[in-house]
């Protein structure tokens, strides 16, 4: 399932974000990219310093996820990745590539969920587009700042170059409690349905059933 969710980032957040990478050290991107990706990969990243203010980044970007209702009902996650900043200036692109299944070093997590959250205005920067292909074939997004794109990892996806101005986004990855990407669509359905029933109905016959049927599913595919 490929979902995109808006306003994500507050106002105020956004601000704060983009003015902290304005005066940021960014290097190049190729030190977190797997063996294969180095050879497409052609942007800059936030030097990750250990400073207090790479970590406030961090740390907005992380609440903006745990108190994103949406977010959390279609991706279930159990473990975020920390978020990393890129930065495409003029001419850097990331060719296709497929996100590494494994991530981590001392602490390992799988990864289930890719996403993107989008920090500058699409109109600030020419080209760009986050493609992700899928059997239904090519997809290209760009978002308003402060929206997100959440997408399976097992995805092929690229960058296209950026062809004037600066594309910056926040990217991570999620271990899932739901590794198949087809069950945690089944359930998003349910959960949205059967709030969808409790705005309109309140609690009834109805609701406990869809509610029963969606808390065995998850107790059926839930990996703790």
């Amino acid at each position: 399932m490929i979902l995109c969710i808006a306003d994500v980032l507050t106002a105020k957040d956004l601000d704060a974000i983009n003015s902290l990478l304005h005066t940021a050290n960014f290097v190049d991107g190729k030190t977190t990219a797997g063996w294969h990706a180095r050879l497409v990969k052609h942007n800059t990243q936030l030097q990750d310093d250990g400073s207090a203010a790479v970590q406030h980044l961090k740390t907005l970007i992380s609440q903006a996820l745990q108190r994103n209702s949406l977010f959390q009902m279609a991706v279930l996650p159990k473990v975020i990745r920390e978020a990393l900043f890129s930065r495409y200036d003029s001419g850097m692109s990331y060719g296709t590539h497929v996100d590494n299944a494994v991530m981590g070093k001392s602490e390992l997590m799988r990864s289930d969920v890719s996403l993107t959250l989008f920090l500058s205005q699409p109109e600030t920067y020419d080209g760009g587009e986050l493609v992700i292909e899928s059997s239904q074939g090519e997809q290209g997004y760009k978002l308003a700042a402060g929206s997100m794109i959440v997408y399976p990892s097992t995805t092929l996806h690229r960058v296209e170059p950026v062809t004037a101005g600066s594309r910056l986004a926040a990217v991570t990855w999620v271990q899932s409690l739901v590794r198949d990407s087809a069950q945690r669509e089944i359930l998003f359905d349910l959960d949205t349905a059967r709030q969808m029933l409790f705005e309109k109905s309140g609690k009834n016959a109805e609701f406990d059933l869809i509610s029963k049927t969606y808390a065995n599913l998850l107790r059926q595919w839930a990996a703790l």
